[in-house]
């Protein structure tokens, strides 16, 4: 019996993590088309948060409905939860004004602030690895915003590459603090509060929409939002089983890495574009990094 379950356990982490690879690259690659078809942004995020619902009610479950709720991780729920929604909210904007299959790559650096921020307050020391992963990580990031004639593209009105950096900063300190709770926190309250937080910024949310203009409410409006939205809730679902069934430094390479790539070779197909030199090489680099990066945390 024993033996069976050892088998078998390899395969129960590696199913849960290549869903989440699959579901995040799926997501990452068609969540602009709501605000296409004319369905805003901002409503595309309450969309989302309330597709975390019922993930976050099926891990309580799973754990007995046993929720941390002591002072201190009730704070740390709140600072996990409020980075991640916050960044969520951002990327909804910035999938509409940039190339997905370079604004995902960009967001997977995240760990290299993770890194950095754990080596400046808890005194800890990256391995060969992670440092490769950094520099690698300083040299990629200028190269998806520079191009030989134009120079940076922020600098000329395009807003898609610092916004990228804002939800990378956002999701590595998010990661960081996870990192901080995860002796004190169960990844079940954790991802509780995150479904909790996103839903406190829905208000936000709606005073942000603009709704004199016109708002697409038919099938391909709030339907196709939650049927793309719905496959972020399950990955980080799935994404809770991968780590409890499979060791973090199989898992978090994985699907760091391998997300941000499935969206950038979707993006690349369905666009039918084919970016500069400059741009291919900071997207081969990001994903070195990103996998690299995952490694050594």
């Amino acid at each position: 019996m024993n033996d069976a379950a050892e088998t078998k356990q390899p395969k129960r982490w590696l199913i849960f993590a290549l869903a989440v690879v699959v579901l995040w690259g799926i997501w990452g690659a068609f969540t602009g088309i709501s605000a296409q078809k004319g369905f805003p942004e901002t409503l595309t995020y309450c969309v989302w948060a309330v597709t975390m619902i019922l993930p976050a009610l099926y891990v309580l479950a799973r754990a007995g409905w046993k929720l941390d709720h002591d002072p201190k991780s009730i704070l740390y729920g709140l600072i996990i939860g409020l980075l991640g929604a916050g960044g969520q909210m951002v990327l909804f904007y910035t999938v509409n004004t940039g190339p997905a299959y370079l604004i995902f790559p960009v967001i997977s650096l995240s760990p290299l602030v993770t890194i950095l921020m754990s080596a400046a307050f808890l005194k800890e020391r990256t391995t060969k690895l992670g440092l490769l992963g950094v520099v690698l990580a300083l040299v990629a990031l200028p190269m998806f915003d520079f191009s030989p004639d134009k120079g940076f593209s922020f600098m000329n009105g395009g807003v898609w590459f610092p916004l990228a950096l804002v939800i990378m900063a956002c999701w590595g300190v998010q990661a960081y603090f996870m990192k901080l709770s995860n002796n004190s926190m169960s990844a079940e309250s954790i991802f509780f509060y995150m479904m909790i937080t996103g839903l406190m910024l829905v208000p936000v949310a709606l005073m942000m929409t603009d709704f004199s203009k016109p708002i697409n409410w038919g099938l391909d409006g709030p339907y196709l939002a939650a049927a793309i939205q719905v496959l972020n809730a399950i990955g980080a679902l799935c994404l809770v089983y991968a780590f409890r069934h499979g060791k973090a430094i199989v898992v978090a390479p994985l699907t760091n890495a391998g997300g941000p790539l499935v969206t950038a070779v979707i993006s690349l197909v369905v666009a039918n574009a084919i970016p500069g030199e400059l741009k291919i090489i900071g997207l081969v680099l990001a994903v070195i990094a990103s996998a690299l990066l995952a490694l050594a945390a």
